[in-house]
């Protein structure tokens, strides 16, 4: 629907964009049913994706929508046995690739692969493509996204067509861009991010530019060259794009906004960008792939009233995440399911039509009142804004005692000679559970792990303060600017070893 939307209305402005080839939305809606007979005609249950950005991406995501299968972008960073295994599980498919991705692997009986190339050119075609009117049954599967696994098997996250269709309409005006814009997507199509931003970009009427793989010099290069007026980054890309902008000479004149989210953004980086970047709005977007992407919003208004003002507690809010949407509900709770007041730390709990909250194998995750926990743990404000603290699971047991390592990172990260900095329970004797961290210096400063935990101990409790602090040239994030706290927590566990 989001798409026949835009084709009715603008059927000749460019939609895509990837290199020298385009679409435009008339186009791309022809493309999309063409590939929706050929996912009808192989009797597939799931339209698969194993490839970069790239001109198939929104074709296939919505093709699968119009065939009423859900559409399923898998992860090339996996190793191919972990590939195999889910392909597996997605018999009988289509899946579109490159020969870069399936060489080496065994493709399973009933998993039809087709060739980027092919598939494009197959689907591409001048004449109209007669459509009947009828959608899918909005409650089902539009979206099936696999969770990263890092605790085991990974699970399918399912999107119906109802939930990604609800965060559309209660977050986007529908034609609401002018044809001079342009979006630039550079975030994995594995992600929710990058779905959301075709999906959003589409009912907007907004041309969206896909960048295969996300590089800060290619990444302003194609800022300039395609008059880039909209972006999506996550924390380690935007860290990387600031970086680079004194050595480049390009000009960002077009660039409007940047929404980010995905990961902790250090303060220190969106400060940065905000003064390099005056005329730039800048958003911070958190959400999930449970949630069909964002649930809350720090707005560009809120960015530059916390950086200006003198007013702690308004300066701090560039640390939170804004407030939730108006679609969205927003609970923080305590262990026993109470809900907590202002400034009360706990695990966040939402609600809302775009919150799904299910996974294929094991079914809906939410309670009988529709409320599902995001296990993030997090607090409100008195003024409603929500901050996060990492994830629940990543909550350091000493003694007994909860320590959140936000607080901790929080602390560490305000020394003047502390770039980065991650805090995670290592192995004790005596308290089953201690605090440790890993902190990468600015260049050209040093210090030893005495003073930072002195500093440490001068404001937070003698419990908060890090045993053991191992010092690297940069901490483990994922492609989606998220820290691997898991292999900080293998890196403290190893060095304690190493002592006893």
């Amino acid at each position: 629907m989001l798409l026949d939307m835009a084709a009715e209305a603008f059927p000749n402005r460019i939609a895509l964009t990837s290199g020298s080839a385009s679409l435009t939305y008339r186009e791309l809606q022809t493309a999309a049913h063409r590939a929706a007979e050929r996912i009808r005609a192989c009797g597939c249950r799931h339209a698969a994706l194993l490839d970069t950005n790239s001109l198939a991406v929104p074709v296939l995501l919505f093709g699968a929508a119009y065939a009423a299968v859900p559409y399923v972008p898998l992860s090339y960073r996996l190793t191919g046995r972990e590939l195999e295994e889910l392909l597996d599980r997605l018999i009988p498919a289509t899946l579109v690739t490159t020969a870069e991705y399936v060489g080496a692997l065994r493709i399973p009986a009933g998993i039809e692969a087709v060739e980027r190339g092919d598939f494009l050119a197959n689907v591409s075609t001048v004449e109209p493509v007669h459509h009947t009117g009828e959608y899918p049954d909005p409650t089902s599967p539009a979206i099936q996204l696999f969770t990263s696994g890092t605790t085991g098997k990974p699970k399918a996250a399912i999107l119906r067509h109802q939930n990604a269709l609800s965060y559309i309409l209660g977050s986007v005006e529908f034609g609401s861009a002018a044809e001079t814009e342009a979006t630039l997507i550079a975030v994995p199509p594995y992600h929710v991010a990058g779905i959301a931003a075709v999906l959003s970009s589409t009912y907007a009427g907004r041309r969206m530019v896909m960048l295969p793989a996300f590089d800060a010099v290619q990444w302003l290069r194609t800022c300039a060259a395609e008059h880039i007026t909209h972006a999506f980054v996550v924390p380690t890309m935007l860290a990387r794009i600031i970086d680079q902008l004194g050595g480049e000479e390009v000009t960002l004149s077009a660039l409007r906004s940047i929404a980010y989210g995905g990961g902790r953004m250090p303060r220190t980086v969106i400060e940065r960008a905000l003064r390099l970047l005056p005329a730039v709005d800048f958003t911070n977007a958190y959400g999930l792939t449970e949630t069909s992407s964002t649930i809350c919003l720090l707005a560009p208004g809120e960015h530059r009233a916390a950086l200006d003002s003198q007013d702690p507690d308004v300066r701090r809010r560039l640390g939170s995440v804004g407030k939730p949407l108006p679609g969205i509900e927003l609970q923080v709770r305590d262990g026993a399911g109470r809900e907590l007041g202002p400034d009360e730390p706990g695990v966040i709990f939402v609600r809302g039509g775009q919150v799904a909250g299910e996974y294929r194998d094991t079914g809906s995750m939410l309670d009988v009142e529709g409320w599902f926990c995001t296990r993030d743990y997090g607090w409100l404000d008195r003024e409603g804004y929500v901050y996060l603290d990492g994830r629940a699971d990543d909550i350091i047991v000493r003694g007994g005692e909860n320590i959140s390592p936000g607080e901790i990172e929080a602390v560490l990260l305000a020394h003047p000679a502390v770039s980065d900095a991650v805090a995670a329970g290592m192995p004790s004797e005596e308290w089953g559970e201690a605090v440790g961290a890993a902190v990468v210096m600015k260049e050209g400063t040093a210090v030893c792990a005495a003073e930072l935990q002195q500093w440490v101990r001068e404001r937070l409790r003698s419990s908060r303060v890090p045993e053991l602090i191992l010092f690297r040239e940069r901490l483990p994030y994922n492609e989606m600017g998220k820290v691997l706290r898991c292999n900080v927590r293998a890196e403290l566990s190893a060095a304690v070893c190493d002592m006893r």
